[in-house]
């Protein structure tokens, strides 16, 4: 997954009794191995000696091939996309380090028997009225970067085990008990709740029937003491006490 992927492809143009000089394709990326979120370095040059204009562009197409019944289905779709600039005749681009960022897509399948998911890097020249000029490059697309030491791509690792750095603080022995309920709630924001509320249209009046006093009378309610040991440890399960629910 972190060899080099790299073509090299020439076409040259006919239109009858006529032909045109050659159009060349180079085209190289530093691994096969992605992950979504991820960015391509395209690394590649565009030499156009034919007599017509070209669009350099790139892509990423994901295959899916399903397998049933001894029928295969195969579907192909673009995943992402770049355009370089236009190639008058006689004109070259070089493309050092071009960035196609990966989307969220689904990883590569390459070892299932019903279903296989590919991915591959298209490099091609547009040519308006032939046959386009492409280097297919294989990609595998996985969940885990690799994040080789130096690439640019390494700050997303080096983040993440920056964020993971909490793992090795140390933890205390025992939990320590929440604090009790009068540090909580204060008397006078109980009583405060109780008192009665003034009704100002038919909803809030409504409101004032028994099941709200029922509700108001406890919500301010001390919640069970915490303990770590049971008190009863002997007692029956339906012997022990009740606390009223809230």
């Amino acid at each position: 997954l972190q060899s080099p992927q790299a073509g090299t492809k020439e076409k040259t143009l006919c239109c009858w009794f006529c032909t045109s000089g050659p159009i060349s394709l180079s085209a190289k990326i530093e691994r096969k191995g992605y992950t979504p979120g991820e960015s391509i370095q395209i690394f590649a040059e565009i030499e156009n000696c034919s007599s017509r204009v070209v669009v350099p562009k790139a892509a990423i197409y994901q295959t899916q091939a399903f397998y049933a019944k001894g029928k295969m289905k195969e579907v192909k779709q673009l995943v992402a996309n770049l355009r370089g600039e236009s190639l008058s005749s006689g004109k070259t681009e070089t493309w050092n380090g071009k960035q196609l960022n990966i989307p969220p897509v689904s990883p590569s399948i390459l070892d299932c028997s019903i279903i296989r998911v590919e991915y591959s890097l298209m490099v091609y020249v547009d040519i308006p009225g032939a046959m386009d000029l492409f280097l297919n490059l294989p990609l595998v697309i996985g969940t885990i970067p690799l994040h080789p030491f130096g690439s640019r791509t390494s700050s997303v690792s080096s983040q993440c085990s920056m964020n993971l750095n909490w793992l090795g603080l140390t933890l205390p022995e025992r939990p320590e008990a929440p604090p009790s309920y009068a540090e909580v709630v204060t008397e006078e924001n109980r009583h405060s709740s109780l008192a009665p509320v003034v009704a100002f249209d038919d909803f809030e009046r409504a409101l004032q029937g028994p099941l709200f006093a029922y509700i108001q009378e406890f919500r301010f309610l001390p919640p069970p003491l915490y303990s770590e040991i049971d008190p009863n440890p002997d007692q029956p399960t339906d012997e022990r006490p009740s606390y009223p629910s809230r």
